[in-house]
């Protein structure tokens, strides 16, 4: 019987599914929208996300994955299932081979939590890859030569820093600041100076509109929200500016955490990094100001990828080419 190979970017914000011989066929957030009296599933992925904040009682719209890792189970294999048999409809007897990405660092259990819920989806074989492994091959750097590469791969539940080489990772951290804890600091932020309270995807649309971290930018959206005070609905104008200041905190934690593994490094593999620079994967990576904020605080060269959202997918598919080799 013939079967699919297919990479997942099992992502905290977003899934993507790589098929070998037909590239990214599926590219939608990880949100599933449950009937909380009945216990049923009504929408994943972008029908979902569109519930987020506008739903009726009965009907609560989760993220099954939090931090990178399974929160929890069952809506996790839901929403693995639903995907797969959206790819895989018109032959449900095909059992494929599944390679997951998923952070560095994590543990044991999390990774068999990760397997078992693709096996449960009825995959013949799973296999595991770290993320920023992934990244580093979708990001077009050869990582297989006995040279260090180095990658920043920042997702919307973790930032996973790693140092390669020898096809390998030499040196690596997980940690839990990226894309949504972005967000969540512009909640709280909004929430702290100005006593309004705005949802998630409010967030998310202010981050990708004027989020910076440069004191260069001077954009000013009108944002609309609730007032803790009155309870009445409100609109402020927010500067880019303000949004410098509220993710400061988040982005000194990343530059830290980057200069810790850089000085964990081995000598010879920094000599390499400083002559080919590290680049930068990952939605968070697009935060406007950040390559040069890196680039100044480490003197490093910093380099963003060029398809910075889809490397972890991409590097999946190449490595779906040779997966006979990753089965051993």
């Amino acid at each position: 019987m013939f079967s699919k190979d297919i990479g997942i970017d099992l992502g905290t914000a977003n899934i993507l599914v790589y098929v070998k011989g037909q590239g990214i066929v599926l590219n939608e957030p990880s949100v599933v929208a449950i009937d909380s009296n009945t216990k049923k599933y009504l929408a994943v992925g972008n029908e979902a996300k569109e519930m987020i904040g506008r739903t009726p009682g009965s009907v609560t719209a989760i993220k099954p994955m939090k931090d990178g890792v399974i929160a929890d189970f069952e809506i996790t294999e839901v929403m693995l299932n639903y995907f797969l048999k959206k790819i895989n409809g018109k032959n449900p007897l095909i059992k494929p081979r599944i390679l997951i990405c998923c952070p560095s660092n994590i543990t044991n259990v999390e990774k068999n939590a990760i397997k078992e819920a693709a096996e449960k989806t009825g995959a013949r074989k799973v296999f595991l890859e770290e993320e920023p492994k992934v990244a580093a091959i979708g990001a077009g750097l050869d990582i297989s030569k006995p040279n260090g590469s180095m990658v920043i791969d920042i997702g919307g539940g973790t930032t996973d820093i790693a140092v390669l080489s020898l096809g390998g990772i030499v040196n690596s951290t997980s940690i839990k600041i990226a894309g949504n804890s972005f967000d969540r600091e512009i909640m709280k932020y909004i929430k702290n100076k100005y006593k309004l309270l705005i949802g998630e995807r409010t967030a998310e649309k202010i981050k990708l509109t004027i989020g910076s971290i440069s004191c260069k930018k001077k954009d000013k959206m009108d944002v609309r929200g609730r007032d803790i005070v009155t309870g009445l609905p409100k609109t402020i104008t927010i500067t880019s500016e303000e949004i410098n200041e509220a993710l400061s905190g988040n982005v000194n934690i990343i530059v830290q955490s980057v200069k810790n593994i850089l000085e964990q490094t081995p000598p010879e593999l920094s000599a390499d990094i400083i002559d080919k620079g590290i680049v930068l994967t990952g939605g968070g990576s697009l935060l406007e100001g950040l390559d040069k904020l890196l680039e100044s605080e480490l003197k490093v060269p910093i380099y963003l990828a060029s398809n910075p959202l889809t490397c972890v997918a991409e590097g999946a598919g190449i490595m779906l080419e040779n997966i006979n080799l990753i089965d051993k």
